[in-house]
């Protein structure tokens, strides 16, 4: 069922892409612009977020309003949004196993006069013009006022909240690994991934069906654990899977010096020796591919990586937990209870 609803969202986004082009006209206006936005719209994704938008509607209803599709694909464009930002602030040259949008941006100015600008200045602006486009395709779908405005502020929250995350990531780069504690990784993890990646789309989506409130404060709970288990799956992956598997750069969180649940567990295991070793390494403005590796190997070496693990586990069973008490639909429920499998696999 996930697979027949990502098919209807790739679907949508190729008739989005036409419709935005008859709607701003953009290809006139830019036709660079409007050219690099529709390949990074259109490039291979798990398109996690516009499923979940609509698993959480058809969970508790029997129909499918008009424009629902459309208004699911904002969550997905809102999500390009922060992609693109994301990877100016980590310098990532990779997107989806394609260059990043400032990449593209830097490659199309290489035979252009000096600009004062480069491809990281263009692609803010890119994504801002996606923020835009995602907020006005949320409005797609024919709903009443009331409960289409609650939706909205749940989309707006999410960008908030994103972005407040990355603030709060950033300023504790620069903070010494020994200073920064578990509750604060979640909450990073909490306001930069589980919301905007899980939380937000089912409730939205159980909103537009006019679920109870208490309903959707399952959905919260149950996005904010799945969110942690995914994150740290992204972490473990970041530092041990090969580039081509992650279609980005690997290694970045650690050039970047994030505090992640596999460093601190590194870092809390290691001895003194170790310990000095990775906070010297984390306090690098530019560190080097093979203390990186040294990273990774006393991440292994010292059980951080199994503890890691076992943090995925504890908070994929308590997401099971709290949709297994959920009056969603049955298949609907069942179908966030496989996902829950899915993520855990490494």
């Amino acid at each position: 069922m996930f697979l027949k609803i990502k098919n209807k969202v790739e679907k949508e986004l190729k008739v989005y892409i036409r419709d935005v082009e008859k709607l701003y006209s953009l290809h006139r206006i830019s036709p660079v612009l409007f050219k690099h936005i529709k390949d990074f719209i259109l490039r291979g994704g798990k398109r996690i977020r516009p499923v979940l938008f609509i698993v959480g509607f058809q969970g508790f209803s029997d129909k499918i309003l008009p424009g629902l599709y459309r208004s699911a694909i904002s969550c997905e464009l809102m999500h390009d949004f922060m992609l693109i930002h994301d990877d100016v602030i980590d310098k990532s040259e990779t997107r989806r196993g394609k260059p990043s949008m400032h990449a593209m941006f830097n490659k199309y100015l290489i035979n252009k006069k000096p600009a004062k600008f480069n491809g990281e200045d263009l692609s803010i602006v890119a994504g801002d013009v996606m923020f835009a486009l995602s907020l006005r395709t949320f409005l797609s779908v024919k709903q009443n006022y009331r409960e289409k405005e609650k939706a909205l502020k749940i989309l707006l929250d999410a960008a908030m909240y994103t972005g407040t995350g990355e603030f709060v990531e950033l300023l504790s780069g620069i903070k010494n690994v020994g200073e920064i504690s578990k509750k604060d990784i979640y909450k990073i993890y909490d306001l930069k991934t589980a919301y905007y990646t899980f939380s937000a789309p089912l409730m939205m989506g159980a909103i537009l069906a006019k679920a109870d409130s208490k309903e959707i404060d399952k959905l919260f709970k149950y996005g904010i654990y799945l969110g942690r288990a995914f994150q740290i799956k992204d972490d473990v992956l970041d530092m041990f899977a090969e580039e081509g598997q992650i279609g980005k750069s690997t290694l970045t969180d650690l050039k970047e010096a994030k505090k992640t649940i596999p460093i601190w567990y590194a870092y809390k295991k290691s001895d003194n020796r170790d310990r000095r070793f990775i906070e010297k390494i984390l306090s690098k403005e530019n560190a080097e591919k093979k203390d990186l590796e040294k990273i990774r190997e006393i991440t292994a070496r010292t059980g951080a990586l199994d503890c890691s693990k076992t943090e995925i586990l504890f908070f994929l069973n308590k997401a099971k937990e709290i949709i297994s008490s959920s009056k969603m639909k049955p298949q609907y429920k069942n179908l966030l209870k496989g996902y829950c499998e899915q993520i855990l696999s490494l």
